[in-house]
C-alpha cells in the first residue's frame, strides 16, 4: 500500500483536506543535483540507465516532498524504438536526421517490442520503485501520436510544425498511418509501464494546440482517446493538451480519471468546460515561479481557492523552466502542503 495516496485519490475524485501536488519535469533541469549527472552522462545515456534514470526521479522528492513522482525520461524513447532516429543536440533539442515524409520512410517506421526495446525503462520503474518504497505514487509518462508525429515528420522543434502540418493535409493516408503506428507503440509501451509498476500515466499532447479544433479531432484527440480506451480499466490516465482548450469538453467525456489545463485557461472556464465532473490538473505559469517567493505562496493558494481542493492536482502549465531558484519551487510545494480551505 503507498502511505501517501493523496494523488490517487485526487484522480478518483475523493474529498481530501488539501489537494496532491507535483510538477511536470521535477525531475531535471533546475536541480544542482542533476546538473552533476547532466556533467558526466550525455542525454540519453541518462534515459537508458535505469540507476541514473531512478536517481534523477527521486532527487526532487528527497528536496521537496512532492505527493507523486514522474519517472525521468523523454517522450523520443518512443520513435528511437520504432526504428527513427533521434539525437539530442546541446542548445538545440531534438535532432531527427531522417524524417517520415513519404512512403518510403514510413515503411521503415516498425511496432517494436516495446519490452526488448524499451526495456530500460522497465527496469528504471523498478528501480524507482525501490527507491520509493511505497511512500508516495509514480507517473509513467508517454507523448501524444500527434505531438511525436510532429518531431518525427519535421524532424526538430519548431514553432508552427509546419512540415508536419503540410504532411498531415496533402498526405493524410500516410499521416494517419503513422499515427495509428504510434498509437499502436504507445498503448503497449505504456501497458508494459503498469506490468512495471507505475501507479498513474500521463498523455503529453504538448503540441495539440498547433491544430485548428477540426484538426486536432482528426490528427489527434481520436487517437489520445484510443489511448485512454486501451488503459482507463488498468490505471488511471491523465491527458494534458497544451493549448487545447477547446477541446477539454470533449476530452472530459473520455474514460480520462484527470485532464491537465495550462496558464491559459483560467480554472473557472476549465470547470465550465468539463462540465465540473473530472479532475482537473495544472495551471501555474512555470514563469510566475520567478516572483518572489512569498507572492507564489499567496497565488498558489489563490489557484486552490479558484479551482476548489477537491477533484484538483495542483501542477504547472506546463514544465518547469531551468531558471527557477531552488526555494521558489520549495514555495510552490510548501504553499500547497499548507493550504487550509477557506
Amino acid at each position: 500500500m503507498i502511505k501517501n495516496d493523496l494523488f490517487l485519490r485526487a484522480l478518483k475524485g475523493e474529498t481530501v483536506d488539501r489537494p496532491p501536488v507535483w510538477m511536470m519535469r521535477q525531475a531535471g533541469r533546475y536541480l544542482p543535483e542533476f546538473m552533476e549527472i547532466r556533467k558526466k552522462y550525455d542525454f540519453f545515456t541518462r534515459c537508458r540507465t535505469p540507476e541514473l534514470a531512478s536517481e534523477i526521479t527521486v532527487q526532487p522528492i528527497r528536496r521537496y516532498g512532492m505527493d507523486a513522482a514522474i519517472l525521468f525520461s523523454d517522450i523520443l524513447v518512443v520513435p528511437q524504438a520504432m526504428n527513427v532516429e533521434v539525437e539530442m543536440k546541446p542548445n538545440f533539442g531534438p535532432y531527427l536526421p531522417n524524417p517520415i515524409r513519404d512512403r518510403k520512410s514510413l515503411d521503415n517506421v516498425i511496432i517494436p517490442d516495446v519490452n526488448e526495446e524499451l526495456g530500460y525503462v522497465m527496469e528504471a520503474i523498478k528501480a524507482t520503485k525501490e527507491k520509493l518504497s511505497n511512500e508516495i505514487p509514480l507517473i509513467g509518462f508517454a507523448g501524444s501520436p500527434w505531438t511525436i508525429l510532429c518531431y518525427m515528420v519535421q524532424g526538430q522543434g519548431s514553432k508552427n510544425f509546419d512540415k508536419a502540418k503540410e504532411f498531415c493535409f496533402t498526405q493524410p493516408v500516410l499521416a494517419h498511418e503513422l499515427l495509428k503506428k504510434i498509437t499502436d507503440t504507445t498503448i503497449a509501451y505504456l501497458k508494459a509501464k503498469v506490468k512495471a509498476g507505475v501507479d498513474a500515466v500521463q498523455i503529453f499532447d504538448s503540441w495539440g494546440g498547433m491544430l485548428s479544433p477540426v484538426d486536432y479531432q482528426e490528427f489527434s484527440w481520436q487517437y489520445i482517446n484510443d489511448i485512454i480506451e486501451a488503459l482507463k480499466d488498468e490505471v488511471p490516465v491523465i491527458a494534458f493538451g497544451k493549448g487545447c482548450w477547446f477541446a477539454l469538453n470533449e476530452m472530459s467525456k473520455s474514460g480520462a480519471s484527470a485532464l491537465g489545463i495550462d496558464w491559459t485557461c483560467s480554472a473557472r472556464n476549465a470547470r465550465y468546460l468539463t462540465g465540473g465532473n473530472i479532475t482537473l490538473q495544472g495551471n501555474f505559469d512555470p514563469s510566475r515561479l520567478l516572483s518572489p517567493p512569498a507572492e507564489i505562496k499567496k497565488m498558489v493558494t489563490e489557484m486552490i481557492n479558484n479551482f476548489g481542493k477537491d477533484k484538483y492536482i495542483v501542477n504547472l502549465g506546463h514544465g518547469i523552466l531551468p531558471n527557477i531558484p531552488l526555494e521558489n519551487a520549495k514555495a510552490f510545494v510548501d504553499a500547497v502542503k499548507e493550504y487550509k480551505p477557506e
